[in-house]
């Protein structure tokens, strides 16, 4: 095969993100051979069907800790790196032991959140990812826990995976978790008397409005090896709608169920997040792959605003948190403390807190200079919610 020239263009994308907890057994010492085995077919049926796969694979901490017999997840963020530099090679020869057998190219991506802080950090890594995808190459994605600092991390897999949908354009993206579907109660806890039994929720319309029910019902949980709960799989699928990327939840121990949904359309396991109507335009998606440095809260009237295509100005603030410089990004809140958007800020932290519920025309007395009026320009904000007030899901 020569590789003179760029590769084909790649297929239809699907990203699959496996957490810790799913490929250690249940007591946590030794890799879950037989789920990996199983995700790794269920992978190459998916290629032999010609759509294209990222995987994202949590778990070089937990294999770190298995190699020096380490029986807890450490706490110390310096032995947390030494861990993940341990087990990440350990992972990936079981990977390329297990994809070799089927003859099945795969790559190692480790992707740090300061490399996509810069459009141009994260087109790079997007004609990577291009160009592995178009080779027929599986990618295989993880932070690059050994030498991020915890002020630029990504903060769980969840994320990571939503961020790698939407630089691939990915059609969907499938959260392989110890649960299978998101349920109406927590199944794991038997019922009042007179309350209905859990029940597994197909499909999700709004996942802003899933996020709020599920934050005040506190049903948020997450194991010893992992780092993430129900709600950053939530945050997660918000992300990818944004960028029109169908989310489903599915158990891992099941990773047939992953082709039943993407090659034959099943509708009958796991559980869909469907993307916002209006998705998110691919110049501004590298908007959401930069580090979050702060949160600004909004009122009402402005989240209205900022769901119709507005921008963000002063007058709509009510709160700023979070230490940040001006253009660096940020997270916007509604009065409920939901995330509704992000953006690039014009303004520092400090700047913003001056100008909070001001008008334009007051910027000058308060700063003692004309700024732009925009706090968030809406070129520079990516909406993650169609209707940014607090609508009713079918989640408690």
């Amino acid at each position: 095969m020569s590789l003179a020239g760029p590769p084909a263009a790649p297929s239809e994308v699907v990203v699959i993100k496996v957490g810790t907890s799913s490929i250690l057994d249940s007591t946590g010492s030794h890799l879950a051979l037989s789920t990996l085995a199983a995700l790794v077919e269920a992978i190459v049926a998916l290629r032999s069907a010609s759509l294209s796969v990222v995987l994202v694979s949590s778990g070089a901490v937990g294999v770190g800790c298995q190699t020096l017999n380490i029986s807890t997840r450490p706490k110390d963020v310096s032995l947390l790196q030494a861990m993940a530099a341990v087990g990440q090679p350990r992972l990936m020869a079981h990977y390329e032991s297990l994809f070799g057998a089927l003859k099945q190219p795969i790559a190692q991506v480790l992707l740090s959140a300061d490399a996509l802080g810069s459009r141009t950090g994260y087109l790079n890594a997007q004609a990577t990812f291009a160009q592995l995808l178009g080779l027929g190459v599986v990618p295989i994605v993880n932070e690059n826990d050994s030498v991020a600092i915890s002020e630029l991390k990504f903060g769980d897999n969840d994320t990571l995976s939503a961020l790698v949908a939407t630089m691939t354009g990915a059609r969907w993206l499938f959260l392989a978790t110890d649960v299978d579907a998101l349920y109406t109660s927590n199944p794991t806890v038997a019922p009042n008397p007179g309350v209905p039994p859990a029940e597994p929720i197909r499909e999700v319309a709004d996942v802003s409005a899933a996020i709020r029910k599920v934050e005040a019902a506190g049903t948020n949980s997450g194991s010893q090896w992992g780092t993430g709960g129900i709600i950053t799989k939530l945050r997660a699928a918000q992300l990818a709608a944004a960028a029109g990327c169908v989310t489903c939840i599915i158990h891992a121990k099941r990773p047939q169920d992953i082709r039943a949904v993407a090659l034959d359309s099943a509708t009958d396991v796991g559980t869909r997040f469907l993307p916002r109507s209006k998705t998110t335009r691919t110049h501004k998606r590298w908007v959401m792959a930069l580090p979050m440095r702060g949160d600004l809260t909004v009122d009402d009237g402005a989240a209205r605003a900022v769901a119709d295509g507005s921008s963000i100005f002063a007058a709509g603030l009510t709160a700023v948190s979070g230490t940040f410089a001006a253009s660096e990004a940020v997270r916007v809140l509604d009065a409920s403390g939901t995330e509704i958007a992000r953006g690039v800020c014009n303004y520092s932290s400090t700047q913003v807190g001056l100008l909070l519920g001001k008008h334009s025309a007051e910027y000058a007395s308060a700063l003692g200079w004309n700024g732009p009026e925009e706090i968030l320009h809406r070129h520079n904000l990516v909406l993650l919610s169609d209707a940014a007030r607090n609508e009713e899901a079918d989640v408690s």
